[in-house]
């Protein structure tokens, strides 16, 4: 379990993130959803140790990592896996080799065992064969899958993925959605997606919290995120005719 206990954000003196408490649960896919510029990203990289909050803190599994020593950091930073929006693929790398540098640089495994390791990790994402291609050589949809299999080749406890589904076709982002959520149901992972989609709101939203402005406007899950009388959410998902139509028919 991961949680936020009043976290707030500066940049260059404006606030980003304001006195924002949650939890996310482990083996479940926890989302982050708001506008561009609500500060979903922030929160996401805050969370991931990429940014220090000024004020509030962060704790993985009731350990507070502001007072965590160097070590510690790094053997918390072993437990994670991160899936950036662009996949971050090394072009210079075949997909064996990316799958491999986590457990390269995180792990004191023999080659044989990381060889393995990639294989098993490639067969869970249902891609076999591609080992020795380079990232250039594969769709979209692939990348985000090697993406996936690299951030999960050192076995984390904590997954974060930041718009996963960016620029997939409605098909590849659902296949992305459920692979993600079996992954995490699999191996119990506290899985944190930072979306735009709304089929993954709709389809693997189990705790769902919306930032507004910086703020926790709204927390719930897929079951009555229809249902919510919060506004700001309101004008949030239900923006475009078709779902407003939705809407109208779960009323």
């Amino acid at each position: 379990m991961i949680k936020v206990s009043h976290v707030s954000k500066y940049f260059q003196g404006k606030q980003v993130l304001k006195d924002i408490s949650t939890e996310f649960l482990p083996g479940k896919c926890n989302l982050i959803i708001g506008k561009s510029g609500s500060g979903k990203t922030v929160l996401l990289r805050s969370i991931a140790g990429l940014y220090t909050p000024e004020e509030g803190y962060i704790s993985y599994d009731d350990r507070k990592f502001a007072n965590m020593s160097k070590g510690q950091k790094v053997d918390i930073r072993k437990d994670i896996g991160f899936v950036f929006q662009e996949g971050a693929l090394f072009d210079s790398m075949n997909i064996e080799e990316n799958i491999m540098f986590p457990l390269r640089m995180f792990s004191n495994m023999k080659k044989k065992a990381r060889l393995e390791r990639v294989e098993y990790c490639l067969n869970r994402v249902n891609l076999q064969g591609v080992n020795k291609m380079f990232p250039s050589q594969l769709s979209g949809g692939m990348r985000k899958r090697v993406a996936i299999a690299r951030a999960i080749s050192a076995q984390p406890k904590y997954l974060f993925c930041d718009e996963p589904n960016s620029g997939l076709d409605p098909q590849t982002s659902i296949l992305i959605d459920n692979l993600i959520k079996d992954i995490t149901k699999e191996f119990n992972m506290t899985t944190i997606i930072n979306t735009h989609d709304m089929n993954s709101v709709m389809e693997i939203g189990e705790n769902i919290i919306y930032i507004h402005d910086g703020r926790l406007h709204w927390q719930g899950d897929y079951t009555n995120v229809l249902n919510s009388t919060n506004q700001e959410l309101n004008d949030f998902i239900f923006c475009s005719t078709l779902t407003k139509k939705i809407k109208e028919k779960s009323i």
